[in-house]
Order: C-alpha cells, then structure tokens, then sequence
C-alpha cells in the first residue's frame, strides 16, 4: 500500500511534509484531521496518544509519529537524493542540523502565543504576557535563524530540501500571530519568497484549506480519518 500521511488543519506544521512528499515524487495518500475538534477525540488518541499532529502510516502499516522521525523515513526512501543528501557529506550534516534546530527552538518558541491564542476566558494581563513573552522567543529564534541561513537560493543548496519543507509549515505562524516584522529578517523573507511559489508548496497550501489542486501525481488521494483510525489502530493493538 501507499504511505499516509495524517495532516493537521488550520496552519498545521505538516503542511511541509506534504510538499515534501511532492518533491519526492514517490506514490503517497493522505488523511485530514481538524485540530481543533478531531485531534482532542479518544479515537485520535489511539492513532497518537499525544494527540499531535504528523502522523505517518508506512507502506508497511507501521505508525510513526514526530515530524523528525517522519522526515528521516522519507530521507531513507530518497534514493535518488531529491529532497535530501548522501549521509556521508557536509550537507548532509548542515540538513540535520537545520531541521533539528527548525523543529525544536524554532518551533517551540510560538507554544506562548498558541496558549494565549487558545485560553479564551484567561485573565487578559495573563493572555498578554504569555503573547509578549512568545513575541520575543520568536524574534529570538528569528534572529538565530536569520544568522545560520547562508547564501544559497535554500537552505542547504539550490534546490529545496527536508529542512525547507519543515521550515515552510512553520514560518507562516510568524504573520499568524503578528510576532515579527518579517522586514528585519531580510535572508528569512527572501527564502520564503522562492519557497511559497514552489508548486509543491502551493499544492500542499491548497490541500489544507481543503481544495483539490493538481499536484504532480504521487498524491493518490485521501483516506477519511475514521478508517484510518479503525485500520491501523486496530492493526497496532494485535
């Protein structure tokens, strides 16, 4: 069977690993989950107890969640080095040390804002100082960011890559929540305006908000989150 990749909506930092899997080009289906009511269900928390999103079903029926865990399956699937590179080489190592620092730090400095943004009836001093303290935790990971992207048209080379694709579901959130002026990081605002274009990202965009775009084909189209569930869960229990 073809992998599945459960995806999040709105804004869902999975969106990347569906350009990804575009890049690749490899035969891949997908499974849609409302992170705003679906996520939080029991049935979600059999497929991942954590109740995050990317979830991947491997062509062999396995789960795997984390989207470092999912990023290095594809790496491994990558034979003909589309979306990544020869483990041996430099940039190999500078892919790994981008993505790591994109899916930890970088990441990991919007938790504030998405608390503010989701504690609706917190006191409003609370809410604000969870959004100024986020506000500077992203320009902080901005700024580190800023200084580590070189002047290659991507991030490693000149062509997109896994760290692109973990970047691009990510960096969005930054307009999201009015945190940065997107101006004082000119080599991030740059990176971003050759990845959006990119086809597959356009693709990816247009599959979360729920449109059905033509992509370059692998996408051999959507599993409802139920069977998923049911199949797969199931499957893990026995």
């Amino acid at each position: 069977m073809e992998p599945i990749l459960v995806y999040g909506f709105p804004l869902g930092s999975s969106m990347g690993l569906v350009a990804a899997f575009e890049w690749l080009g490899q035969p891949y289906r997908l499974s849609r989950v409302d992170m705003l009511a679906d996520m939080k269900s029991d049935a979600y928390g059999r497929l991942n107890d954590r109740r995050e999103t990317p979830v991947l079903i491997t062509d062999d029926g396995r789960t795997i969640t984390e989207t470092l865990a999912i990023a290095r399956w594809l790496e491994a699937r990558d034979a003909e080095r589309r979306i990544s590179f020869d483990l041996a080489t430099p940039e190999a190592d500078r892919m790994h040390q981008l993505m790591a620092f994109i899916n930890t730090g970088f990441t990991g400095a919007f938790s504030p804002l998405w608390v503010a943004l989701e504690m609706e009836h917190a006191d409003p001093a609370y809410r604000e100082t969870l959004r100024d303290f986020g506000r500077k935790a992203v320009a902080n990971r901005h700024a580190k960011l800023e200084a580590l992207i070189s002047d290659t048209p991507f991030l490693v080379g000149d062509r997109p890559t896994l760290a692109d694709a973990i970047l691009i579901g990510v960096a969005r959130w930054a307009e999201f929540h009015e945190a940065i002026d997107p101006a004082a990081y000119p080599r991030l605002a740059a990176l971003r305006r050759r990845l959006e274009p990119d086809s597959a990202v356009r693709f990816a965009q247009a599959i979360e908000n729920g449109e059905a775009p033509q992509g370059s084909g692998a996408m051999r189209g959507h599993i409802p989150l139920d069977e998923v569930i049911a199949r797969f869960t199931t499957r893990r229990a026995a």
